[in-house]
């Protein structure tokens, strides 16, 4: 008896130890897996993304956000990169990642070995079944070690981009609000200048209507007229204001830290719009969202054993056919889908869980979906950024210019007493609605822009859907 017993203790011990050393390898580590959502922000962003753990290391990224934002204008790379390195959220999220790699680190150890013997038997020197439980439980968590290890890495790997999804939204957020705290400011810029020469005209009137040279009618109409810009004026600050601390939120900053700038104004339109006609194929080759969902089928199919793929179904038999635009009584058709984005299916027939069959397909069909609609938002993407542009361009190659003319020829028609105050203020009103027309296009402009970005990597938000 002594001797099984010392059998049974031996086998339990070497079969504890068959640690899965490579797989340890990749769980170990404070940032085991974060190189992977560097990576990413780097590649899809151009920004730096930090993973905070110590009071050294928060101190230092502390001192580098002041030396960037501290009295500074900032740009929107600058933003983002401060979003990436002090937002409080996006560091709490890294967490996930880091409880991922801990239950992948001590599956892939595997059971800590332990013997447990009963004194019930040390009378009759009976003690086999009290080392039969333990051997047999050590013998199961050896036999579903490879299986439970391999759902911890699949799950491991789906946390990195999960992460890295994170990440990205928050660049996009940051991006976008950082352009809309610009674009407000300019707004605010453009009222501003507006209401300085609607000042001047105010007083003018009121002399001008002390010598009876201005009937009462036109003076009030230059006091309204003035009166309604400084409303929209401080409409317009408010809503500058409002912008910028949306942007200091995402940013983490506090105190002292939200003494910075943005620019007056956006950037100028650049010449043309960048070519992204290949937008639909960079989408299904880098969203972060589908190579989720692809692990996630991968992860239905270890959970359940499925074994034998036969065949990769495309999101294109999904969605077969033609697109058929109609414009001008004419029609227009266009295929609908012309680059494959494959997914694996397996062979299901021989599963005895239905349960597991229909999870399966419902993965299977969801991450086609998610390839549809990453599709979609690519294109709808790419028509925006190039409508946007186009829309821009002529707010301020055709309609400013002859905004200008219009002003400057209503100005000549004054002085020379051709035309009323009523008329000038009427053509001054327009002018500024026209200015501020074309500053709205072209901050559209910039945030699609920053939404064909999101659009290839993944990180989109509802907010920038509509817009």
């Amino acid at each position: 008896m002594k001797r099984a017993l010392g059998l049974s203790l031996g086998a339990v011990l070497l079969l504890s130890a068959c640690a899965d050393t490579v797989t340890m390898s990749k769980a170990r580590g404070e940032r085991a897996g974060f190189e992977t959502v560097a990576g990413i922000s780097r590649q899809a962003t151009g920004a730096e993304a930090a993973w905070l753990q110590t009071p050294a290391e928060r101190q230092a990224h502390a001192q580098r956000v002041r030396a960037i934002v501290q009295g500074k204008t900032i740009s929107a790379e600058q933003a983002v990169q401060v979003a990436l390195l002090n937002n409080p959220g996006l560091q709490a999220s890294y967490a996930d990642l880091g409880m991922s790699a801990a239950d992948l680190w001590e599956t892939a150890l595997g059971p800590v070995p332990s013997v447990g013997i009963s004194v019930s038997g040390l009378v009759s020197g009976d003690v086999t079944r009290s080392v039969e439980g333990t051997v047999a439980s050590s013998i199961l968590d050896m036999v579903t070690k490879r299986s439970r290890t391999r759902a911890a890495d699949l799950e491991f790997r789906q946390a990195q981009l999960a992460a890295a999804g994170e990440t990205l939204a928050l660049a996009h957020e940051t991006r976008r609000t950082w352009i809309e705290a610009v674009g407000a400011f300019e707004a605010a810029g453009l009222v501003g200048r507006a209401q300085g020469a609607a000042d001047a005209a105010s007083e003018l009137a009121a002399e001008l209507g002390e010598t009876g040279a201005l009937s009462r009618a036109d003076q009030a109409r230059e006091h309204a007229f003035n009166a309604e810009l400084a409303a929209e004026r401080a409409e317009a600050r408010l809503e500058a204001q409002i912008a910028k601390e949306k942007l200091v939120r995402l940013l983490g900053l506090w105190g002292t830290g939200t003494e910075f700038y943005v620019p007056d104004s956006l950037p100028a339109l650049p010449g043309s719009a960048p070519n992204r006609s290949n937008i639909e194929r960079l989408a299904l080759e880098n969203r972060v969202d589908l190579a989720a969902g692809r692990l996630e089928l991968e992860a239905v199919a270890a959970r359940y054993r499925l074994t034998g793929q036969t065949r990769m179904l495309s999101d294109a038999e999904v969605a077969a056919g033609v697109e058929i635009e109609r414009e001008d009584g004419e029609n227009e058709r266009s295929p609908v889908v012309d680059v494959a984005f494959s997914i694996p299916v397996y062979d299901t027939s021989g599963l005895i869980s239905r349960r597991g069959k229909l999870e399966y397909l419902r993965s299977a069909n969801n991450l086609a979906q998610s390839a549809i609609n990453a599709r979609s938002e690519a294109r709808s993407a790419y028509s925006a950024v190039t409508g946007k542009h186009q829309i821009a361009l002529h707010w301020r190659d055709q309609v400013l210019p002859l905004r200008r003319e219009i002003d400057e020829q209503a100005l000549l028609s004054y002085n020379g007493m051709l035309t009323s105050t009523f008329e000038l203020l009427n053509d001054a009103r327009e002018g500024l609605d026209s200015q501020l027309s074309a500053a709205e296009a072209k901050r559209d402009y910039w945030l699609a822009e920053a939404d064909a970005t999101a659009a290839i990597w993944g990180g989109a938000s509802d907010n920038g859907e509509d817009e």
